[in-house]
């Protein structure tokens, strides 16, 4: 029998709404379920597919596409043999190897960044310190032309703003991820775009602080040093408890995705300290209000 989590109905619940990234890590959890009921080690079920155990690991992880032959045969090494259970899970590996949402814009998306955007969407809580700007899902869209056309033409910078707003509507699907953002004073001094401009994206701040998943600090120069100086991340969590954290470090030309133990211990850390060195998330408002209005 295929386990329980992995039926018809969630093709239509909130899993697959999150979009293939979020299928694909509930299936690749699904996966080594299987596998490790069966009592089988990771090289024995990367042999099995001609492949190594970096590709099973990859797999259960859901950081990669799913090949049919994989996973027929995956599903024939863990015992699987009834053809109707075997149909509606190769039905829901087809649509989770449908391509993202995002894939409209991938002219305009290094790899690196198509990557954070799947498990952004497939995440349950979503942690950040921005020490420059304001984190992209919180953008207004003067705001993100404001940013984005810094480093492209018009016709460009308006389809990555369209790809920008788009990817803010996560936070209003249902099972929607909670966001927690620690801001730099800095962040509220920039004026990205103008005054006006930064006028109207304080107060929208301020007003998306007022929703139950999201959680917004401001972190005051008079706080002096902190453990994240020079630097702004992300982290990511999943609803899935086999699927690591992952920290994402955006930089010019590249991206780092770190979910080693003691990687993720460290930036936990980090994220921690600022979030009591941070004001409280009702002073936070009252600053975000007080510098729209000195503006």
């Amino acid at each position: 029998m295929i386990p329980e989590p992995i039926r018809t109905e969630l093709v239509e619940s909130r899993i697959a709404d999150r979009g293939p990234t979020a299928l694909r890590i509930a299936i690749g959890g699904q996966l080594r379920k299987m596998r490790q009921e069966r009592g089988i080690t990771r090289e024995a079920a990367g042999d099995h597919i001609r492949g190594s155990h970096v590709k099973i690991s990859r797999l259960e992880l859901g950081r990669t596409g799913f090949k049919k032959r994989d996973v027929e045969d995956l599903l024939t090494l863990y015992g699987v043999t009834d053809p109707e259970q075997r149909a509606l899970f190769m039905k829901l590996v087809r649509k989770a190897n449908q391509p993202g949402w995002w894939h409209q814009y991938s002219d305009l998306l290094p790899p690196w960044f198509e990557t954070y955007l799947g498990l952004e969407s497939a995440a349950k809580t979503i942690r950040t310190f921005e020490g420059q700007l304001i984190p992209g899902l919180l953008q207004t869209e003067d705001y993100a032309r404001a940013v984005v056309s810094l480093s492209m033409d018009n016709a460009a910078a308006t389809r990555r703003v369209e790809l920008r707003r788009k990817r803010q509507e996560v936070l209003d699907l249902p099972g929607a991820p909670s966001l927690w953002a620690v801001l730099d004073e800095a962040v509220l001094r920039r004026p990205i775009g103008g005054r006006e401009v930064l006028r109207e994206q304080l107060r929208h701040l301020a007003k998306m602080s007022e929703r139950r998943n999201i959680i917004l600090q401001v972190l005051p120069y008079h706080a002096g040093a902190h453990a994240a100086a020079g630097s702004s991340f992300t982290m990511l969590r999943f609803a899935e408890p086999e699927v690591p954290d992952v920290v994402y470090l955006e930089q010019l030309t590249s991206a780092l995705y770190l979910d080693r133990r003691p990687d993720l211990e460290l930036y936990r850390v980090v994220m921690e300290r600022l979030v009591v060195q941070a004001e409280t998330p009702e002073r936070s408002r009252q600053l975000l209000l007080e510098a729209a209005d000195q503006l």
